[in-house]
């Protein structure tokens, strides 16, 4: 028996009706949230030393300290690798700690020191550890060695500062120059060439040791 009064319909068509009528609302919001997220966006001064030169910008608040010096005031030297922290290609010294410029936004830095490879040494006249890298051939393609040369000397600096790594036998003596401390403190940067003993060589030069 027929019943003209009411609707069918096949399974098929049922699931193609929820598909349809579940595109909806997002196609709705879609627009909504990027009008949101567009106008979330703002700018804020901020005033950075850099290689002894003082720098006053106004920055999308979501700039990196590394985007900042690579495509704000066009500081090239330091590299951008993973851009996740895992590589150390972007490695500056920070108020003389040394950081991944890739991980931190350059707002959050007002009245900082920033030390990058182009404020460690000239042309003609190198940083001990710039001198120590060309001699050992610290470096091949050389994309990581702006990071490399920077993690070294912070790492030098950490530890006249007795600051002890994961390797230190003792946390409360003054850590031992070794390479054993060495590779440790310089597991965060990453050479793809693999010149790893030279880059040691190179440190264990610039800090008076025999590797």
């Amino acid at each position: 028996m027929a019943f003209p009064d009411k609707i069918t319909i096949s399974r098929r068509g049922l699931l193609q009706a929820g598909a349809a009528s579940a595109a909806v609302p997002a196609l709705v919001t879609a627009p909504a949230a990027q009008a949101v997220g567009s106008s979330a966006t703002t700018s804020m001064p901020v005033t950075l030393s850099v290689n002894g030169k003082t720098h006053r910008l106004t920055l999308d608040t979501r700039t990196t300290l590394l985007d900042a010096l690579r495509e704000h005031l066009h500081l090239s030297g330091t590299k951008k690798g993973c851009d996740h922290g895992q590589c150390g290609a972007c490695t500056v010294m920070l108020d003389g700690r040394r950081i991944n410029s890739c991980l931190t936004l350059a707002v959050m830095h007002e009245g900082a020191k920033v030390i990058t490879i182009e404020g460690l040494g000239t042309p003609g006249n190198l940083h001990p550890m710039q001198a120590a890298f060309v001699k050992h051939d610290g470096y091949q393609c050389g994309y990581c060695t702006p990071g490399q040369i920077c993690s070294a000397v912070g790492m030098l600096g950490e530890i006249a500062q007795d600051i002890p790594s994961h390797v230190s036998a003792d946390l409360t003596a003054k850590p031992r120059l070794t390479t054993v401390e060495f590779r440790e403190r310089m597991s965060g940067n990453i050479c793809r060439c693999g010149a790893y003993s030279n880059i040691v060589e190179a440190i264990s030069e610039v800090a008076e040791v025999k590797a």
